[in-house]
């Protein structure tokens, strides 16, 4: 049956009914498609510029918490001065006060809400009738300050003079020698070798020193020996590198010394990595260790230097009591230092001195040193140099920020706060035409030195000698 026009168009327009559907089907398809690609280019955007945002707060954050623990390191003398009445009465002289061990506390008053209780806690001291103080509620800041000079420098070796180097191979013996450790260098090292501690002692000791000689570390030798294969043999156990022959320029670069794996990192470097306070060594410092401020095992380590066959460093029970001696004598003294001078030292570990009877009462043999001179010349009671650990906080809706800051101050040649050198009598100052000009003695009345007072050699000096200290090591992460 034939249809007629009308009827052909009818049928033709039937078959594409379902066309025009499709067609807008696959449209919305398409928009979904490109609308949710935009929606996660635009979120993604919006979550990286919020991340930098953050970023940026919580590093400047830290920055803050690195300036102010400056400040209030280089606060101590002025401390020292105004408790040092205390201490004369006492018919003794003021010590360092370890103003950094409290860090949290007083800086507490510049942080967040519970810095801010912190503070007031501690110093009984309301911060709400200050002006300027409080992030506001940006953030929070986490710091702590550790003194490098309370460690054992691994760093001394570069100095290059037997002496030292002599001393500090009795140190890192008296730490790595003890009994109870000797189990560990019984196994083969990192670099699968079988190393004794008097290897492992020579080779982080010739990775800085630049002599061809190595330290043996023994102390049955007499002297340096000849490097031999120590050169090479970094390229024998598949290493890719030799010995760096010149100073450490971070602590990390122990990692690079052959036989530093990480259990000896985690033993004899840095046991928590979350509290630096009980770090052992140190590439930073005056070289001395502060026995103030030196954990109980750093100590421990130090007493072996000087007395490597007494009991209490071959005996593991004693050394244990040690430590726990030291531990307990340092709170219930609150911080106060237990040491007024290296002689003090010596004193305690002979059973004499205020801790003296602490140790012999948890059974403690009192030590006879080889040389108490030469233990003296190994201990200092004031430190120098601090590492300052600020980590920047920032916390959002799913995640939290958080840029750690490492800065490595030395105060060795800080002017006190507020302070400028004196200009010494008889200096030579710059005349006219090239003359020189001899500065007049100062009566004994005037005490006070102003900008103007200063030649322009003292003036660069006093400009160069921050009171705050001097950057010598800056990691951010």
């Amino acid at each position: 049956m034939r249809l007629v026009p009308r009827q052909r168009r009818w049928h033709k327009a039937r078959r594409r009914r379902g066309a025009a559907l499709v067609m807008v089907l696959g449209t919305i398809a398409i928009l979904t498609v490109l609308l949710g690609e935009l929606q996660e280019q635009s979120s993604s955007g919006l979550a990286a510029a919020i991340a930098e945002r953050d970023r940026l707060v919580a590093e400047y954050h830290a920055r803050s918490a690195v300036n102010l623990a400056r400040l209030l390191i280089a606060t101590e003398p002025t401390v020292r001065r105004a408790l040092a009445p205390i201490f004369m009465m006492l018919g003794a002289k003021p010590p360092q006060i370890p103003v950094w061990e409290f860090a949290p506390q007083v800086l507490g008053a510049f942080g967040d809400a519970t810095g801010t209780e912190t503070f007031r806690a501690f110093a009984n001291v309301d911060p709400s009738a200050g002006t300027n103080l409080g992030l506001g509620g940006a953030g929070r800041f986490e710091v702590a300050i550790v003194d490098e000079d309370s460690k054992l420098n691994v760093n001394v070796a570069a100095r290059g003079d037997i002496i030292s180097q002599t001393r500090l191979s009795a140190q890192l013996l008296g730490l790595l020698a003890q009994p109870q450790y000797s189990p560990m260098f019984e196994q083969p090292d990192a670099d699968g070798q079988h190393s004794d501690q008097p290897t492992v002692c020579g080779a982080l000791m010739d990775w800085a020193d630049s002599d061809e000689n190595l330290q043996p570390c023994d102390p049955r030798a007499e002297g340096p020996i000849s490097a031999g294969t120590e050169d090479n043999f970094y390229q024998t156990i598949g290493l890719a590198y030799f010995r760096k022959n010149a100073a450490y320029d971070s602590l990390d670069e122990l990692r690079l010394v052959r036989a530093v794996g990480d259990d000896f990192w985690a033993t004899f470097v840095d046991p928590e990595p979350n509290d630096p306070h009980k770090r052992i060594m140190t590439v930073w410092g005056q070289g001395r260790i502060n026995v103030n401020t030196a954990n109980a095992q750093t100590l421990l380590a130090l007493v072996c230097a000087g007395a490597p066959d007494s009991e209490l460093c071959l005996d593991p029970v004693q050394a244990q009591a040690f430590i726990m001696g030291v531990t307990l004598a340092r709170s219930l003294t609150m911080g106060v230092p237990l040491f007024g001078s290296p002689g003090d030292f010596v004193s305690v570990m002979k059973g004499k001195g205020m801790v003296g009877p602490l140790l012999a009462a948890l059974n403690v043999k009192p030590v006879t040193f080889k040389s108490d001179s030469e233990m003296k010349k190994m201990v200092s009671t004031e430190s120098k140099v601090f590492s300052i650990y600020a980590d920047g906080v920032v916390s959002g809706t799913k995640r939290e920020t958080r840029v750690r800051i490492q800065a490595t101050i030395d105060f060795r040649q800080a002017q006190p706060l507020g302070a400028l050198p004196e200009p010494a009598a008889g200096t030579a100052g710059a005349g006219a035409a090239g003359s020189v000009v001899t500065a007049a003695p100062k009566p004994k009345e005037e005490t006070t030195t102003s900008a103007e007072q200063l030649t322009p050699a003292e003036l660069v000096a006093a400009m160069a000698s921050d009171p705050a200290g001097n950057v010598i090591y800056w990691r951010v992460e």
